[in-house]
């Protein structure tokens, strides 16, 4: 597991909610002054993911208002950048006369180092935070400040690759090992660095390491949209993306494996998963076969024994006897706790 905190105001005494909530984001990102039309009552919800220097930290908040002076820039700057992913509610930002609104699937992009006003809608809102060194960004001085106010898109390009990753990182930690942390901080820090570099339109000036390692997640986040097409090839990849099938090899070689089996792998993961959902077991193995890429069932069978050693059907029975299993055990415990009904009195 990562290392990991988490953070609700409800279990404080309402009168002390808001003043532990200002404190928690004052840890968090840096010291600003926040209000709210809802302090007497304040519902927040926060989760920190520590990687290294990096912290990544989902949130769901009742309406604020963050204030960041510059006197407290002044008192206290610790130099980082912030990115905030908005997925629920709405907010805007301001920057002395320039002023911001944002939508969901947004992010909004701020320094420690500069003064601000944030205020969200009255809903609650939700989102994915980010807090990243400034020096740790493969950018020149003073670049990176130059996106704070932009509105950057988590739709499309580098901003969905690194609103994807956000998101899945974020909704299940449970694959990921403590030694994993470093390695997601670099990959969380390069995919950063990409999307200021392409806002600024200054890709040029990526390092070569980082614009390697943005390209192969780039190309992986092409192959996963793509597994139904049975004419995925390393030979398709690479002329998506305007390279030549070696360099496409030389990237994956560096992550120690090969482009077909990635292929192979990503394929046969998303059919297990709709093979073993009780939802789809309507649905014929070979209807699977083919949303996963595979054109003949003979091939898809093969594949797939060879890597969780039965048949697909084999797996589809096992998943559905498994659940007639849990819910036998799930109404016996039923039973069992509850009481018996009283003898009626005569």
């Amino acid at each position: 597991m990562l290392p990991e905190s988490t953070f609700c105001t409800e279990d404080l005494p309402a009168s002390d909610r808001f003043e532990a909530w200002t404190q928690r984001l004052g840890n968090t990102h840096a010291p600003m002054h926040l209000s709210s039309e809802r302090t007497a009552d304040y519902r927040g919800h926060q989760r920190v993911l520590a990687l290294g220097d990096v912290t990544v930290w989902p949130a769901t908040f009742d309406h604020l208002v963050f204030h960041r002076t510059p006197r407290l820039v002044r008192q206290s700057d610790p130099e980082v950048l912030h990115l905030s992913l908005l997925r629920r509610g709405a907010g805007a930002a301001s920057w002395g006369r320039q002023q911001v609104g944002y939508r969901i699937d947004d992010f909004h992009v701020n320094s420690s180092s500069l003064p601000y006003e944030i205020s969200t809608g009255h809903d609650p809102v939700s989102i994915i935070g980010v807090e990243i060194p400034r020096t740790a960004l493969g950018l020149r001085a003073g670049q990176a400040e130059q996106v704070v106010g932009r509105r950057v898109s988590g739709r499309e390009g580098m901003g969905a690759l690194l609103a994807g990753l956000l998101v899945q990182l974020t909704s299940d930690t449970s694959s990921y090992r403590t030694a994993d942390a470093a390695r997601l901080a670099t990959v969380v820090t390069d995919l950063v660095t990409a999307v200021f570099a392409h806002a600024l339109d200054a890709e040029e000036f990526l390092a070569p390491e980082t614009h390697t390692r943005t390209l192969t997640l780039r190309i992986k986040s092409f192959v996963r949209q793509h597994l139904g097409d049975p004419d995925l090839t390393p030979a398709s990849i690479a002329a998506a993306h305007h390279i030549s099938r070696s360099y496409l090899y030389r990237l994956f070689q560096a992550e120690g494996q090969t482009v077909a089996a990635y292929i192979r792998d990503q394929r046969l993961a998303g059919a297990h998963a709709e093979l073993t959902d009780p939802r789809l077991h309507t649905l014929p193995v070979h209807a699977i076969a083919a949303r996963w890429g595979y054109t003949r069932p003979g091939d898809f069978t093969r594949a797939f024994r060879t890597a969780y050693g039965i048949t697909p059907r084999e797996s589809r029975l096992r998943a559905l006897q498994q659940l007639s299993v849990d819910a036998v055990h799930s109404t016996v415990d039923t039973t069992r706790m509850t009481p018996p009904a009283p003898l009626p009195h005569h």
